[in-house]
């Protein structure tokens, strides 16, 4: 099979113009915003863009609002993971000469003001979760995390979460634009916060803010004609294997044990050469059961692993020092930003929280009810 690690770029990332409770900015502004930014970020325009990536929002309503008409669009929507997975798909599109120039972009609005509306009772969760009260996103991660607790102590695994809230909200205080900017967390406050869904406390779960971001993927040849150093697509896996929690295979196991063995394999690289993990953190747990899902050590394992503020600040294993959707950014559809701070760390562009000698990274995106992944490993030129 023909290997396409190194066929195409990440030349061009950035947020909206303002990402946090922004009342009266729609969906289709952070769009906007996040593509011309990072567009201009790339030194393109939208006039050089041939193909449009998005999810949730049709490509159709995109492309319009734009004014492009593409060569070549992509709209898989499989939650979180999905702007993750449209960088694998845009690499094997530029590699078969489907386009050059691939626009990934993402928005959404009203999260902070928003509640829950009627459920499509024809759907199977409504009709066979709902009713048992598997009603959003909390109740399911935390039945998943339960079931963890069980097999590998709630004691260990408590303190395992407190360490990944901790941690990420210290990165998040090196971040001008996260949501919780110089706002420290210390281990008793995370301890004595209130209740969301049990085993969940409040910083165990991810932000829902208003906001959007942008990626723009390219060919070799344009990558090299473009304003910063490009970001190199080494290695790409995905998968999913269920909607509904109540479906998944094993709790306490997402499919980035196929995902990221995967993009390893492509980029010929092992866990040891990676000097940077960006992990959907849409809870604690996540980053847990993920740590373990990847390989980066074995099943049970990851209280031990993110023991000691490793995962901080100054520790031995860099992850997520953007300050993760638990601190920094969650739209509802995180893995964009995912992307955002692995280009700028792997440019040496991150300031205060730059990762040193950061020349491999991986990413790993979660969609649905731990439903699907995404996994790239990304190289700096």
């Amino acid at each position: 099979m023909l290997s396409l690690s190194g066929e195409a770029a990440i030349v061009g990332v950035d947020e909206s113009d303002q990402i946090g409770r922004i009342p009266g900015k729609s969906s289709l502004q952070h769009h906007m915003e996040a593509s011309y930014n990072a567009l201009a970020d790339a030194g393109l325009s939208i006039k050089d863009v041939d193909a449009i990536y998005c999810a949730a929002t049709s490509p159709l309503t995109i492309a319009e609002y734009f004014g492009i008409t593409p060569r070549h669009t992509d709209g898989t929507s499989v939650g979180g993971s999905s702007f993750v997975i449209h960088v694998a798909h845009a690499l094997e599109a530029i590699a078969a000469g489907r386009c050059e120039v691939a626009l990934i972009t993402h928005g959404e609005a009203g999260r902070a003001q928003r509640r829950s509306g009627g459920a499509d009772m024809g759907l199977p969760g409504s009709q066979y979760e709902l009713p048992y009260g598997i009603a959003a996103p909390p109740m399911s991660y935390a039945m998943a995390c339960t079931r963890y607790m069980h097999l590998y102590g709630e004691e260990r695994t408590r303190q395992a979460m407190a360490e990944v809230a901790v941690a990420t909200r210290k990165w998040a205080n090196l971040n001008p634009k996260a949501f919780f900017y110089k706002e420290t967390m210390s281990f008793e406050e995370y301890h004595s916060s209130r209740w969301v869904a049990w085993p969940f406390h409040l910083p165990d779960c991810c932000l829902s803010i208003d906001g959007g971001g942008a990626c723009v993927v390219v060919s070799p040849t344009v990558a090299r004609s473009c304003r910063k150093k490009p970001v190199w697509v080494l290695g790409a896996g995905e998968g999913h294997d269920h909607g509904m929690i109540s479906q998944m295979p094993d709790l306490t196991r997402t499919i980035a044990y196929q995902s990221g063995p995967e993009a390893l394999r492509m980029a010929g690289v092992s866990h040891r050469d990676i000097d940077l993990a960006m992990i959907y953190d849409s809870f604690t747990y996540t980053v847990l059961t993920t740590l373990e899902s990847l390989g980066f050590c074995g099943r049970g394992e990851a209280s031990e692993f993110v023991a000691n503020q490793r995962t901080a600040p100054g520790g031995e294993f860099a992850l997520n020092t953007n300050g993760g959707g638990l601190s920094y950014c969650h739209t509802g559809m995180y893995g964009m930003f995912l992307l955002l701070e692995a280009t700028r760390q792997l440019r040496g562009e991150a300031g205060q929280r730059q990762v040193k000698e950061c020349d491999l990274a991986l990413v790993n995106g979660t969609g649905g009810s731990l439903s699907s992944t995404g996994t790239l490993v990304l190289g700096a030129d």
